[in-house]
């Protein structure tokens, strides 16, 4: 890690993590929105009785079947959402290979062999601030900043940042 501030006001802190499991999983917890079981299950619901009613009418017992299959297929999806983003996750190619995130003022600079993203802090529209990091929302988009690899001078640079 290595941080420089001088007396012109520019902050510069750079440091490299490894893109592992415990880092997918804590993106994953911070950024991704839970909707209330009752609305997260309503679609495989509205599968199952459309599918039900079909197969109990005897329409078309295939497309019935497969419309079921359909409502158990999402009921899954709900339930193994997290299980199934951090497999996708570590299959990539990203993963396990180091990172280096850099913070300054121009903006949130991340690289690895694979990605090379840079947030300006002008297109950021909101900073969150959650205990395990920041979100960091620009377009409609959520990207995540975990406070593991940040010292307090940085996170209170974020902070300054959002303010």
């Amino acid at each position: 890690m290595t941080m420089t501030a001088s007396s012109d006001s520019s902050f510069h802190y750079s440091t490299h993590f490894i893109l592992d499991k415990a880092y997918y999983g804590e993106c994953f917890d911070a950024s991704v929105t839970q909707d209330a079981p009752r609305t997260a299950y309503a679609k495989t619901l509205g599968f199952l009785l459309v599918g039900l009613a079909l197969l109990l009418t005897g329409v078309n017992a295939y497309a019935s079947w497969f419309i079921i299959a359909l409502g158990v297929l999402e009921a899954l999806s709900i339930k193994f959402k997290r299980p199934w983003y951090l497999a996708r996750q570590m299959m990539s190619k990203a993963a396990g290979n180091e990172a280096c995130l850099t913070l300054d003022e121009q903006g949130v600079k991340t690289e690895s062999l694979y990605v090379k993203q840079l947030l300006l802090w002008d297109d950021i529209d909101t900073i969150q601030e959650t205990t395990t990091g920041f979100l960091l929302l620009s377009s409609g988009q959520k990207h995540y900043l975990s406070k593991r690899f940040l010292d307090e001078a940085s996170r209170e640079f974020v902070r300054n940042k959002g303010a």
